[in-house]
């Protein structure tokens, strides 16, 4: 009798903590970039929220990159999708080589009076290892976000649904001016374009295999 007491004791103390444990997972699955926020240029914190019904384009950008030419091609895109809903957000960071402006003043003149960002550029961050901030942590967590894993060089590209949820990663190397990745953005405005699996980045990682033989 005892032993059977016990038993129902420890059923009815672990039966809340699995209740909680499969909560927070439900609640985890759901979270999308809306929870998160970046800091402007100014210093000001933007919730990622005001963003809502946009189809989001996020991209972490380096001025001194040999891949910086993709900036004129990201203007373009906006100006031509954004009557239709595209937002691109330009995160700037010099984790990758280096390759950005650490000095603030710079850095804001860089993306207004050379580059003409026609898009907002937020202030500098870092994107990866011990003090990624909690956007790259969600966008990179293949639990939660897109296959991939962390970032390993600017311009990688991160398209975000009208709900706020993770479509699809586009690499350095997918230039946001060819016909292709524009295709990619017209079938996401108009809600046919599928969520990225691992299996198409693995396709993917095959292609560019057989390119560089």
């Amino acid at each position: 009798m005892k032993r059977v007491c016990c038993v129902l004791v420890l059923m009815l103390v672990a039966y809340p903590a699995c209740v909680l444990s499969a909560r927070e997972e439900k609640s985890k699955s759901k979270q999308t970039v809306y929870d998160f926020s970046l800091v402007d240029q100014g210093g000001k914190v933007v919730p990622l929220s005001s963003y809502k019904g946009k189809l989001l384009l996020i991209v972490n950008l380096a001025s001194q990159s040999v891949y910086s030419s993709q900036i004129a091609a990201l203007n373009e895109l906006q100006k031509t999708y954004a009557s239709q809903g595209l937002q691109i957000i330009g995160i700037p960071s010099a984790d990758f080589g280096g390759e950005e402006l650490k000095d603030p003043a710079a850095l804001r003149r860089y993306y207004s009076e050379t580059a003409h960002a026609g898009f907002p550029v937020f202030a500098s961050a870092t994107l990866t290892g011990v003090n990624e901030i909690p956007l790259y942590q969600f966008l990179c967590d293949p639990n939660v976000g897109l296959p991939g894993g962390e970032i390993r060089w600017n311009f990688t590209k991160f398209l975000i649904d009208r709900e706020g949820y993770p479509l699809a990663r586009f690499e350095l190397d997918v230039d946001p001016s060819d016909i292709d990745f524009h295709v990619k953005i017209e079938d996401a405005l108009a809600g046919k374009l599928k969520k990225q699996t691992p299996s198409d980045k693995a396709e993917a990682n095959d292609d560019h295999d057989d390119d560089d033989d």
